[in-house]
């Protein structure tokens, strides 16, 4: 399929869409830091042991390995803690690694709600700010290609 682009009206809206592209990711990852900024300000602290890794292939949408170009699984870290009531609580964190980031017996502190201890994450910079920062990443560099390039037309017109 060729898509042909003529004109400048047409290279005009590619060029919007291109900085509106940008500029959603950039708010998407300014929303997940938020939630992260919230989600600190309300946690309560504890002190946790990395009691196993899951090993895990993350074929959520079905890809079989072969096309998916990474084929190593890998190890999300299992805590156990125990939370202010005194009970003791157990979760698998939402972000793993290969290498492994944590190893089995290691001590990691803990956050987690006092209203719903279930909803816990290690206090570390991949599973408090990795995604904030890819998307708000990324969409400062879609957004600043596209105004490099409109500013470019621009000058040109």
């Amino acid at each position: 399929m060729k898509v042909q682009v003529r004109g400048q009206g047409a290279r005009r809206w590619i060029t919007i869409g291109t900085i509106a592209f940008g500029a959603l990711f950039f708010v998407i990852g300014l929303i997940l830091a938020g939630v992260s900024v919230s989600f600190l300000t309300d946690a309560e602290r504890a002190r946790g042991s990395v009691v196993a890794l899951e090993w895990r292939n993350d074929d959520h949408n079905g890809a079989s390995r072969k096309t998916r170009g990474n084929d190593k699984p890998s190890a999300y870290p299992v805590v156990e803690f125990t939370s202010a009531d005194g009970t003791p609580r157990e979760f698998r964190d939402s972000t793993g690694s290969n290498p492994p980031s944590y190893e089995v017996g290691e001590q990691v502190e803990v956050l987690y709600r006092a209203d719903s201890p279930e909803d816990a994450r290690i206090n570390g910079f991949a599973s408090l700010w990795l995604l904030p920062l890819i998307f708000g990443g990324l969409g400062l560099l879609i957004a600043g290609i596209g105004t490099g390039v409109a500013l470019a037309m621009r000058g040109r017109s």
